[in-house]
């Protein structure tokens, strides 16, 4: 039996008015004919820089929203620098991708998440977000140390706080709509442990 053909969206950006999208189009579109993908949509963000965030591009935002849906298995981009330029953006991106099953297609690194090359890539972007993770509890539980040391106390309470039944649902809410624990977190300005806690607890 055939396998089913991919539903893919391709990304294409560029940082300046001046500049155009035509070569990365062209390229992935014919990538997209020689492997056979379904082109579900083309988001195209113009004259917008990977720095800024996924807030500040309305495409990709289509695109990611998109994705969460279900209406993608694959994204496809012409080089990783399209995809952003803040190694923060992309590590939370990498990881909603992963959480939401769809694959990742890189024209310039040849890398395609749906082979297994890929999907080391992918696994290895998850090491150095769980590495950086490490690096920030490091940090913190150096900082607490010192307080102890110089007979102070951290401001946070001890225990755990109790999340309020408002941020609860709105964690669950953002959860189903295909949300990354990170970028809800993000968004509620809470932390990755009080979204995990929350969503691995009975609903209330």
């Amino acid at each position: 039996m055939a396998s089913k053909a991919l539903r893919v969206g391709i990304y294409l950006r560029v940082s300046t008015a001046d500049q155009t999208v035509e070569n990365q189009r062209q390229d992935l579109l014919r990538v997209a004919e020689q492997r056979g993908w379904v082109l579900v949509d083309t988001f195209v963000d113009h004259g917008i820089s990977g720095i800024k965030g996924r807030e500040q591009r309305p495409e990709f935002d289509r695109l990611c929203k998109d994705a969460a849906a279900g209406k993608l298995d694959l994204i496809a981009a012409w080089s990783i620098d399209r995809i952003g330029r803040s190694i923060g953006h992309l590590v939370q991106f990498l990881q909603e991708l992963r959480e939401q099953k769809v694959d990742l297609y890189l024209h310039k690194q040849s890398v395609d998440t749906s082979t297994a090359a890929g999907r080391a890539f992918l696994n290895m972007a998850a090491v150095f977000a769980e590495f950086e993770r490490e690096i920030m509890v490091e940090r913190i539980n150096a900082g607490l140390a010192r307080a102890r040391e110089r007979g102070t106390r951290s401001g946070r309470p001890i225990g755990r706080p109790p999340v309020s039944y408002v941020v609860q649902k709105q964690i669950r809410k953002l959860r189903a709509k295909g949300h990354g624990k990170l970028r809800i977190a993000k968004q509620l300005h809470c932390g990755v442990g009080t979204v995990t806690r929350v969503l691995e607890a009975p609903a209330v």
